[in-house]
């Protein structure tokens, strides 16, 4: 059943698009034809939009509302791109049941940019913007690189920012940070019938993980960050091998650490290369080596910084009462704030982040966005 909200009709239309990142999903469509969408909302609500190609067909959207006077810019911010649909049955159709809309991208993230682009409308409708600028980016990438993210906080400044993630309609003011990397153990391939002539480099991996499990109940121990809990590794993804035969002459595992604001730089590289080490000097035969392939940090706002309190209100408002909190999962605010954008993150709660059943709460979508237009009414007015 569609909804008379023009919101709730944005985001089920958002839903029907598939925004697939290919750099997930080998032939993928990517964020070309949502991009579109949203620059037509925006700029039937009288917003200036531009278009932005990050990579070959796929654009970031900036949609920007000045007041005639001059003030601070707000943002809100939120990414086009969504995760793999492998297992679902319908997944650009959306479907209302129970107060929910359940289509792939419903929660992560279309929600929270339907609720950001109907807060705008409302914005400009009422001509709450009477000073400063408000600021709406519809990015690519969030899900695997956030080169959309990089290449807004290149060109784009505000003096506050809310990005629109799912976060049950509380406030967070910090989430984790991970590293991606990669450890090698080295062999030599001979048959299997020759011990003497063969290293096994699967077995040599054996001893890494079992140091790297300890090195995880060691972090999981530590005392807890007040938001976040504790760091944490997990092995993802290992290789190795040939045939049955044969003594494996290499083998790679890949794992993920996750960080804690305050962690040093490439603090799970340096764990990893100091397991290494001792291994090494343990068994001169012992071939090995660990590398970076991918890393983003953690984020948290300044605690005396006025703007979660402002949402605070502003949600309040609106009918909720959120908590402060942090988040487990990385997001595009890390590289705001990098470049000096004090950022929360906000958005509507649900279900099924990259499961084969998602779903947002509608509700959840609506308080969102008035939340929104409550916070630009006193940051812009």
């Amino acid at each position: 059943m569609t909804q008379t909200d023009p919101t709730i009709a944005l985001l089920e239309d958002l839903v029907a698009i598939d925004s697939v990142n290919p750099s997930l999903v080998a032939g993928a469509p990517g964020e070309a034809e949502i991009a579109r969408r949203i620059a037509a909302e925006c700029t039937a609500a009288g917003l200036e939009v531009t278009l932005s190609e990050i990579a070959p067909g796929r654009p970031n959207v900036v949609a920007v509302l000045d007041g005639p006077n001059p003030g601070p810019t707000l943002m809100f911010c939120g990414h086009l791109d969504t995760v793999g649909v492998a297992g679902m049955e319908h997944p650009f159709r959306p479907i209302h049941r129970d107060g929910r809309l359940y289509g792939r991208g419903a929660q992560d993230m279309k929600g929270g940019v339907a609720a950001m682009v109907g807060a705008a409308q409302q914005i400009a409708e009422q001509k709450i913007c009477t000073r400063g600028r408000l600021i709406v980016a519809a990015v690519v990438d969030e899900e695997h690189a956030s080169l959309g993210a990089e290449a807004l906080a290149a060109l784009w400044r505000a003096d506050a920012a809310v990005v629109t993630e799912p976060t049950d309609l509380d406030i967070a003011v910090a989430h984790k940070g991970f590293e991606w990397v990669r450890v090698e153990t080295l062999g030599r391939a001979a048959h299997g019938s020759r011990p003497r002539d063969g290293r096994d480099a699967i077995l040599r991996m054996g001893r890494v993980l079992s140091r790297l499990e300890s090195l995880d109940r060691r972090l999981q121990s530590q005392r807890p960050h007040a938001l976040l809990g504790t760091g944490s590794l997990h092995a993802s993804i290992i290789n190795g091998g040939r045939e049955l035969s044969s003594y494996p002459d290499r083998c790679s595992l890949q794992i993920e650490r996750r960080t804690l604001p305050g962690e040093p730089v490439g603090a799970g590289l340096q764990e990893v290369r100091a397991i290494l080490d001792r291994l090494r000097r343990a068994d001169e035969d012992f071939v090995c080596d660990a590398s970076l392939v991918f890393s983003r940090a953690a984020y948290e706002l300044e605690p005396s910084h006025p703007l979660p309190e402002m949402l605070t209100r502003a949600a309040e408002t609106a009918g909720c009462h959120p908590r402060r909190v942090g988040m487990s999962f990385w997001s595009d605010a890390a590289i705001l704030s990098a470049v000096g954008v004090p950022t929360v993150l906000f958005g509507p709660g649900g279900a099924g982040l990259h499961s084969v059943e998602e779903y947002v709460r509608i509700d959840d979508v609506r308080v969102c966005r008035d939340a929104l237009v409550e916070l630009a009414r006193g940051y812009l007015r």
